[in-house]
């Protein structure tokens, strides 16, 4: 690979997607079937033509062998209509069963990957590898190989014909084909880096747009949108220019073409007319040999012509499938060999000193030690940035640590199947995200094996249900894009009634509470203490005040434990916790 940057062409790329052709290798040969009848006929038409001028119109003007022949290439022409109909049809037929299984490849692997790669991916540059990548690398199968196959095989006929029916005109029409093959690298090199730009361009306006779109309320709020059209338009500028640097080569190939094409048929007529009037045998013996040879000209470069613009086609797939490999050739899968399937959960969880940092040695959590017990609610408080989101996203293993072990008993979390493990985990953010779609979708997530019934059960028991009775079609109401349509306090008890209806064994609560009023706050505060019943259950808190109660409360700072105890213990050693506490409800009351 490593000398793949430095070819026009990378055929590497194009050999990895053919991996994905073998199981549609009926389309392809189908394809290239009708392709090839239709390289045959194309040609053929005016080796007749030509023969109909000399024998029924110069010799023996003959009308009914005339229209008897008109009428075979009119059949012909029908014929290449459905050839070409059929070599269409199945040509995207194999481009889209290819594209489907390459962006289920992409998706799934994608949905894979550890935490630390969205974090460093815009959505936008995502969405563009799994949308507009592959529809250009659909073109490759749908418009691209099957046609480039088809003009090679076009010219190769036509020049067998040319060289078979007179090979001194054949040589003087091939006289402008060394420049065009000039031209033709020329601008192979040209697109190849247009297509590259674009494609850089085309990631960077879906990733503006998207990220805009997303946080289109901060922008109006802090009065940014002015300043935002300022950059949208450059952005915008650079894609255009992007575009216009590939037409700008295309505009130049192709008058080339022409203006070549036009010196063949000149070429083509000169000599004619000359050799016919000097009796010069060697070269054009007759008028129809003229009419093939003119015909032959227009076919001959038409191909070349659509070979160019098959290869933009190709290229452009290409440089996009190089984008989606890089993806796919990404480790940043989590790497999950467990193959423990079977666990008791009501176990202690052990953190045994523990490591973690999100880049190098940049470390979130240092010599971590953690004992907790089952059916134990500990709570973890401390400063912005001390640590406590990462714990649990170690323990879900959203994140892998550098150093140390978790686990649970005797069991280490990285022997226990993912999907096993993160069944037995539920958690509520502090930021709940809902689809767009309806309540009773987002607390099942379409999963089939919870009933409405166990919804609604759930949803009563959390306190949510009056709300949900009360819009329009209750659990089949339509929340919109992120749940908009509904306050923070309900977006949290539907995460809580989700939690509820997947019953896990350990429960995370991630700062559930910390961006509610108060009605809602005591809402969430009764959905908790009836969810934390029977589980290990696991809260961060931002107020103090939610997590009094808290059978171990673990304070954090910097990335270590600071104390760890009951409340009361915990002010009792008048440490870290209890400056937390008075400077919380001092602050309270002024």
């Amino acid at each position: 690979m490593g000398n793949t940057k430095k070819q026009i062409f990378n055929f590497y790329i194009l050999k990895r997607l053919f991996v994905f052709v073998k199981p549609y290798m009926r389309f392809l040969l189908l394809a290239f079937v009708f392709t090839l009848g239709l390289a045959v006929l194309s040609p053929l038409r005016p080796s007749i033509i030509g023969d109909m001028v000399d024998e029924y119109i110069v010799k023996d003007q003959n009308a009914d062998a005339l229209w008897f022949w008109t009428m075979i290439v009119v059949g012909m022409l029908l014929l290449e209509a459905i050839f070409q109909f059929m070599t269409t049809f199945f040509a995207n037929l194999l481009a889209q069963s290819v594209i489907k299984d390459i962006r289920v490849k992409l998706y799934k692997h994608m949905m894979s990957f550890k935490m630390k790669f969205f974090d460093q991916t815009p959505i936008g540059s995502v969405v563009t590898r799994i949308v507009s990548d592959l529809e250009a690398i659909s073109e490759i199968f749908s418009q691209g190989l099957i046609n480039m196959f088809k003009d090679i095989i076009i010219l190769i006929t036509i020049i067998v014909w040319m060289f078979s029916t007179n090979a001194m005109l054949t040589l003087f029409v091939l006289l402008p084909i060394p420049l065009l093959l000039i031209a033709t690298r020329i601008f192979a090199k040209a697109m190849k880096k247009a297509y590259q730009k674009e494609s850089v361009e085309v990631n960077r306006l879906n990733t503006f747009v998207q990220e805009r779109l997303t946080g289109m309320s901060i922008l109006q709020l802090f009065n940014r949108e002015e300043v935002e059209k300022e950059r949208f338009a450059a952005i915008n500028k650079r894609h255009r220019q992007a575009h216009i640097d590939t037409i700008w080569a295309n505009s130049i190939f192709f008058p080339v073409v022409e203006f070549l094409t036009s010196l063949s048929i000149a070429f083509l007529i000169v000599f004619s007319a000359w050799s016919l009037a000097n009796n010069f045998s060697i070269a054009a013996d007759s008028t129809g040999t003229i009419v093939k040879f003119t015909l032959w000209v227009n076919m001959l470069y038409r191909p070349i012509r659509q070979l160019a613009d098959k290869f933009n086609i190709l290229q452009r797939g290409v440089v996009r499938a190089e984008r989606v490999f890089k993806t796919l050739d990404t480790d940043e899968v989590i790497q999950d060999t467990g193959t423990v399937t079977e666990l008791d959960f009501q176990q202690d969880i052990h953190f045994n000193k523990v490591w973690f940092a999100y880049q190098d040695e940049d470390w979130v959590l240092k010599d971590i030690n953690l004992h907790i017990q089952p059916n134990q609610t500990v709570a973890f408080v401390g400063a912005t940035g001390a640590g406590k989101s990462s714990i649990v996203n170690l323990l879900s293993r959203f994140y892998e640590y550098q150093k140390g072990s978790i686990n649970i008993g005797e069991t280490d979390i990285r022997d226990i199947d993912l999907g096993y493990l993160r069944e037995n985990i539920s958690i509520v953010l502090q930021d709940v995200f809902l689809f767009s779609d309806t309540i009773l979708n987002n607390i099942t997530l379409r999963d089939e094996k919870i009933s409405k019934e166990q919804v609604i059960e759930a949803a009563k028991a959390v306190g949510a249900h009056d709300f949900i009775m009360k819009l329009p079609n209750d659990y089949n109401y339509e929340i919109g894009e992120r749940g908009g349509v509904l306050s923070t306090g309900q977006q949290q008890l539907l995460a809580f009634i989700r939690a509820y209806v997947y019953n896990p064994h350990i429960l995370i609560l991630d700062e559930a509470t910390s961006s509610v009023d108060n009605e809602s706050e005591e809402m969430i505060q009764a959905a908790t203490e009836k969810l934390t019943v029977g589980r290990t259950s696991i809260v961060i808190a931002h107020r103090l005040s939610t997590i009094q109660s808290a059978d171990k409360i673990i304070v954090l700072d910097q990335g270590r434990v600071m104390e760890a105890g009951s409340h009361q213990e915990l002010l009792g050693k008048n440490g870290f916790y209890k400056k937390l506490y008075e400077k919380q409800f001092l602050g309270d009351e002024e």
